[in-house]
């Protein structure tokens, strides 16, 4: 992987392009709002932040932006991959930056709207870059895999790398692959080398990662004003995903029997539940409640980002008077 680490290209005295982050957890209105503000401010171009909506086909339980809105309002990184393709953080970093870059030399903004907060910190902070690793060595790893199997594999990367094994999904064979392919090209634990290499700055984020950003950027975050309510919404518009077909667009994918649980696509949240009650693993109800408990949970960790989110505006899911703060925040600061 070629590095990412972006340094400011221009000197402390020249204005930097200015950019928007939107973020919020999974059913606070950020697409609403978004849409709103493009609708004020044609200067404005979307950018989805979303690690679910990237796939193909996935529309009813991504709540994905209708056909409609997508031809009045076009998104970036949205139906860029199929859903048996693996999707990186690596691969949204670059793509991400390579759009704003686009957007601002037309003289536009980059409006980056989503909850996945593992891409806005990456975009942010850059991602180290891996060491080459030999022929030999993949090799070596490649034919464990193959005489016996990805069970194996991941063995072996727990021996050497009980961390790195412990954050990884079992079946998830691409990062357990490359993880365990640096820890035998460098003789150390891929989590101990990746903290080293990238250094504790971008570990976690501070004020100063704005400053090094070579965008200037005006983060707004869309934060619930109870989790109760946020719980009573998420509910609702799973409900309503129900409705208008999600477990058929689910069954098509499992009746392909091209995809399994091992994709990150079939790993969404919704996805999976599904995918398993299709399976027999679970009855009907069983499936919605673990569903609802699966988002539930994601929108906990998403908000637990964004308490520690530094330079965020807050505004409030539900709240009335969030598309006209909005729009006197985001005018002020492009002007």
């Amino acid at each position: 992987m070629k590095n990412l680490k972006f340094q400011h290209p221009k000197s402390k005295n020249m204005e930097r392009p200015k950019a928007i982050f939107m973020l919020g957890p999974t059913a606070s209105g950020k697409t609403d709002l978004a849409l709103h503000l493009v609708e004020l401010l044609p200067v404005l171009e979307v950018i989805s932040v979303d690690s679910a909506m990237v796939y193909q086909g996935m529309d009813i339980g991504t709540a994905k932006p209708s056909a409609v809105i997508l031809s009045k309002v076009p998104h970036h990184l949205i139906d860029i991959r199929k859903p048996g393709d693996i999707y990186s953080v690596a691969d949204f970093v670059t793509d991400a930056l390579d759009l704003m870059r686009s957007i601002s030399s037309k003289g536009k903004v980059p409006l980056l709207v989503g909850g996945t907060m593992l891409y806005f910190k990456s975009l942010l902070t850059g991602l180290a870059a891996l060491p080459e690793v030999f022929p030999e060595v993949r090799d070596k790893v490649r034919s464990l895999a193959r005489e016996e199997g990805g069970k194996a594999v991941y063995a072996a990367l727990k021996l050497v790398d009980p961390v790195s094994a412990a954050r990884l999904h079992p079946n998830d064979t691409q990062r357990i692959t490359r993880a365990l392919e640096v820890c035998w090209q460098t003789s150390e634990p891929f989590s101990s080398w990746l903290y080293r290499h990238s250094g504790q700055q971008t570990l976690s984020l501070t004020e100063q990662i704005y400053e090094q950003f070579e965008f200037e950027v005006l983060s707004l975050g869309i934060l619930p004003l109870n989790r109760a309510k946020l719980h009573e919404v998420i509910e609702a518009r799973f409900k309503t995903m129900l409705e208008l077909g999600f477990l058929e667009e689910v069954r098509r994918f499992y009746h392909e029997g091209q995809l399994s649980l091992a994709l990150p696509s079939m790993r969404c949240v919704g996805y999976r539940q599904a995918w398993e009650y299709l399976a027999g693993e679970w009855d009907y109800n069983t499936m919605v409640a673990k569903a609802l408990a699966a988002t539930r949970q994601l929108a906990k960790r998403q908000l637990t980002w964004l308490k520690t989110w530094p330079s965020l505006t807050h505004l409030y899911c539900g709240d009335t008077l969030n598309s006209k703060q909005a729009h006197t925040l985001v005018a002020s600061f492009l002007r």
